[in-house]
């Protein structure tokens, strides 16, 4: 039996490769609740690698697709609200599987592009890869549900802001940056915090697609499942997986509070949004 020192050891990041851990993932009678304990908590990296950069370049794209759709250019609003409409009709399981089908079709040598003077080439074997491939659903993902929220709270910034926009003499980006940008976004927090701790749980979704685990380095419920499949007890590998993605909400919760104490400071303080913590235990 290990120690619960030699399995932090072994196993603290195990997630990021064999060369940073056990060769070899403990089997039958040898895992201990330690093994499991930071095992799960290595594959954690990944899920908060996912939901950082899906949610770090989601948020500038979902902000451009919501003004394509708000816009009176058909030639904008129709393709972004297609785009909304297809990623949020769609299940995110069934996401994975077609995008990763798609990714394998193309050349392992990689895409040339001309460009007169040189060629450039555009390696395409990392999309067949979770850390690549599944990055960029969720990224596509979370744009689409993240636009539909920033384009709701467009249609309810108050007329009278714009207004006084127009009076001061701000037109354009200045106005967008200055008014509308802040209004939107004081607006769809709260929602977008709710889309934020979605994603950051939709992350386990990753291994469990068609994107493959190289060198058995996966997320937290890969292992989850691993160790459920080799004790047959559910009743460790599960819960353990469930305490740090509350740990995760709590965290999100936090910091994107911080984020709306900020975007709300100008208001009296009975009329602050805040983003509170609050379960509902019965339904």
């Amino acid at each position: 039996m290990r120690s619960c020192t030699e399995s932090f050891q072994g196993y603290i990041l195990r997630s990021l490769g064999r060369e940073h851990g056990e060769r070899l993932l403990p089997r039958g009678l040898d895992i201990t609740f330690c093994d499991q304990l930071f095992l799960i908590g290595s594959g954690l990296i990944w899920n908060i690698y996912f939901a950082a950069l899906a949610i770090l370049f989601g948020f500038f794209l979902a902000t451009g697709v919501a003004l394509a759709k708000f816009s009176a250019n058909p030639w904008l609003s129709r393709p972004a609200g297609a785009f909304i409409f297809f990623f949020r009709g769609s299940p995110l399981f069934i996401q994975f599987f077609f995008f990763y089908s798609a990714f394998v079709l193309l050349p392992r040598s990689g895409i040339d592009i001309p460009l007169g003077f040189i060629t450039l080439t555009v390696n395409t074997s990392a999309l067949t890869t979770a850390q690549v491939g599944g990055l960029f659903v969720l990224i596509l993902n979370t744009t689409a549900y993240s636009a539909e929220l920033f384009f709701g709270a467009l249609r309810a910034i108050p007329r009278g802001d714009i207004e006084a926009a127009d009076a001061f003499g701000m037109t354009g980006f200045t106005r967008f940056r200055r008014v509308v940008w802040p209004s939107m976004l004081r607006l769809a927090w709260p929602s977008y915090t709710n889309e934020a701790i979605f994603l950051t749980h939709s992350t386990t979704l990753v291994f469990l697609s068609a994107f493959p685990a190289r060198q058995q380095s996966g997320e937290a419920f890969y292992y989850a499942r691993y160790f459920v499949d080799q004790t047959f007890n559910p009743f460790v590998a599960y819960p353990l997986v469930a305490a740090y993605f509350i740990v995760l909400t709590l965290a999100i919760i936090g910091l994107f509070g911080l984020v709306n104490m900020r975007l709300n400071r100008h208001l009296p303080r009975e009329r602050r949004l805040r983003i509170r913590f609050r379960p509902q235990y019965v339904r």
